[in-house]
């Protein structure tokens, strides 16, 4: 896959979800969950986290696990190191997301198999945001 199919296949994945789970968000506002968690509400998505350790994030609902959250997720985004991704798989599985996104610098091919093999898209090593800015300003710039 090339460069620009890459952005279009995730500048489908971006203007087609509404809700997105920060897996490992922080309370504090300097951690770049939170900061990404901020920058994706204020860019019009539900934005909601799972922590075990806080209830909230600012002003962002925050569950213990995915499976608590009552409502269904199109992205859950993961803040935790690589080798905690297989702890959470059976979780993304049986919350039916539509996609795993790992975080820039997280990157696990053998943990993400399952959820690969359930129909979920998996983007591994990216960061969201950095993203959600590449396609919006390529296709802004293709709009010239």
């Amino acid at each position: 896959m090339n460069d620009s199919q890459e952005l279009e296949e995730i500048r489908a994945i971006l203007s087609s979800a509404k809700t997105i789970a920060i897996v490992g968000i922080s309370h504090n506002i300097n951690r770049p969950s939170r900061e990404i968690a901020e920058f994706l509400v204020k860019e019009g998505y539900k934005v909601v986290g799972v922590n075990p350790g806080i209830k909230f994030a600012g002003d962002i609902p925050v569950y213990p696990d995915l499976n608590s959250i009552p409502f269904d997720i199109d992205i859950v985004d993961v803040f935790r190191r690589s080798e905690d991704i297989p702890s959470i798989m059976q979780n993304v599985i049986e919350k039916k997301a539509k996609v795993l996104w790992l975080q820039q610098g997280i990157r696990n091919d053998d943990a993400v198999l399952p959820a690969i093999e359930k129909g979920i898209k998996v983007i591994q090593d990216k960061c969201i945001a950095v993203y959600y800015r590449l396609c919006y300003t390529a296709h802004n710039n293709d709009d010239n």
